[in-house]
């Protein structure tokens, strides 16, 4: 196996692990972390094509995509964590070796016919985007199944890793200036979730999202 295969095998495996730690870790904080490793591996990954292309353009989007992914998207998190002393993420609605059950049928349904079409877009990448197409379909279910906020905004970003990751793999490349785009709305949404959690807890003092009846009419 050459030195490139190892480095993809790298980064699809820790955005695989890290999705499927969301799923056990107890604590808002490790989320948060687990979130800025998988965000490392999608930045290197990206940063291979800049020692295949040299771009000043694309060494300003790896740069941005640093700053927004893995510098300030985990400090934005972190403080509110500790502003409203978050330590321990709320429940799951599944217990945890059913959610592992669940996580098992989707590693089941990734592998079988049914995805075949997503995961032999490129042949000789076909098991890293496995890996990644299942990361999408666990994080998309850590949303689901998480009842704290927090937990289903990671997912929500989680899952945006793991797009990124499977165009990537897939050769889907897209100019510079589209990716500055996409980092920019991104950033823009951790601001107005950032915001939105803030508001929810002053308002309902959990972030516990079965808690929150009043938001019924």
């Amino acid at each position: 196996m050459s030195i490139e295969n190892l480095f993809f095998q790298l980064c699809a495996s820790l955005l695989f692990l890290t999705v499927i730690l969301l799923h056990i870790v107890k604590k808002n904080i490790s989320e948060v972390l687990l979130y800025g490793v998988q965000s490392v591996a999608v930045v290197l990954l990206m940063g291979l094509s800049l020692f295949k292309v040299s771009s000043l353009s694309l060494m300003a989007v790896l740069v941005i995509m640093l700053v927004v992914k893995v510098i300030l998207t985990p400090i934005f998190f972190t403080r509110i964590i500790n502003q409203y002393k978050l330590k321990f993420t709320d429940s799951r609605y599944l217990s945890t070796p059913i959610t592992m059950f669940v996580i098992a049928l989707i590693l089941l349904l990734v592998g079988s016919d049914v995805f075949r079409p997503l995961t032999e877009i490129a042949p000789d990448y076909k098991a890293y985007l496995t890996l990644v197409l299942a990361a999408m379909l666990i994080s998309i279910f850590l949303i689901t199944n998480r009842k704290s906020v927090v937990s289903q905004a990671v997912g929500v970003l989680s899952l945006e890793n793991s797009i990124v990751m499977f165009a990537i793999f897939a050769g889907l490349e897209q100019s510079p200036l589209f990716q500055l785009g996409i980092i920019f709305d991104i950033f823009i949404w951790i601001l107005l979730a950032v915001v939105f959690v803030s508001m929810i807890f002053r308002h309902f003092g959990t972030l516990d999202a079965t808690n929150m009846k009043n938001l019924k009419g």
